[in-house]
């Protein structure tokens, strides 16, 4: 079975989510055979980016069989990576990002992540949230007493609650602070705040540029509604069948997983 995309042998970069899309049904770990589809993407000239919320530490951890061969765009656009190498990295100013911390540390049942480089700063209110973090997402985590005062500048600020955030969650978030930084939702637990103006779409401009590569030779995958910016600025958008109802209705093509995806991918270039 072919892609829908008529154009495909001009692509030259596949943006990958992980969750929700490359990772289904809260999988932590790729399938036994997803590194070696992608390094025969590699191999035949196509750039594999994964595209994620995650920070870079758990990235490179999920991907060690092929980790310096992909592109990683992390933190939901914050910061990217080529050749283990940062691309770029933005940051949000410091009072506005004291103001968000205070007010989830401040909201009963929900827990902040506060991301830094190359490190996720928790001040966990359940020593479940932070094992959490360090065992299941595989972040490096640091405790620390006050997320006020970590030794470097915010970049993501996230909200996370157990059990799946509610409506009226997703309504104050948006309503506080939506129009002094990005709101998106990430999955059913997270809700992650950037600067203004960073998304995944936005994120990856920097590494489309350093790759010489147009927009329209590219793809993204994705499910969720921090994947649209992403979705809408690529040629060829595909997203997976249980992707978000506004996700599945503005790509061009759908499938069942991104390993069958990419091996129709490799049919069609080959």
């Amino acid at each position: 079975m072919q892609t829908k995309f008529s154009d495909i042998k001009k692509l030259k970069l596949i943006a990958c989510d992980l969750d929700g899309t490359l990772l289904l049904n809260g999988a932590q770990r790729l399938q036994p055979n997803t590194c070696k589809l992608i390094h025969r993407l590699t191999k035949a000239g196509v750039v594999f980016m994964a595209a994620s919320g995650r920070q870079y530490e758990s990235l490179k951890r999920l991907f060690a069989p092929i980790m310096p061969e992909i592109a990683y765009l992390c933190e939901n656009g914050c910061i990217s990576y080529f050749e283990e190498e940062m691309v770029h990295q933005t940051t949000m100013e410091k009072e506005l990002g004291k103001e968000i911390i205070e007010d989830i540390l401040a909201t009963d049942g929900c827990e902040a992540l506060v991301s830094g480089r190359n490190v996720s700063y928790l001040q966990p209110k359940r020593m479940s949230y932070h094992n959490h973090i360090r065992d299941d997402v595989r972040n490096n985590v640091k405790t620390v007493q006050s997320l006020l005062r970590i030794p470097e500048p915010y970049m993501k600020i996230s909200v996370y609650r157990e059990g799946g955030l509610t409506e009226e969650d997703i309504r104050y978030w948006n309503k506080e602070y939506g129009k002094r930084v990005h709101v998106v939702t990430s999955g059913n637990e997270w809700l992650d705040m950037m600067p203004l103006g960073v998304d995944k779409g936005s994120g990856m401009l920097p590494l489309l540029k350093l790759l010489n590569v147009a927009p329209e030779e590219c793809m993204a995958i994705g499910d969720n509604y921090n994947d649209r910016e992403m979705l809408e600025m690529v040629g060829m958008p595909v997203a997976v069948d249980t992707a978000k109802p506004e996700i599945l209705e503005m790509c061009g093509d759908h499938t069942d997983t991104v390993e069958h995806y990419l091996e129709r991918i490799l049919s069609d270039i080959l």
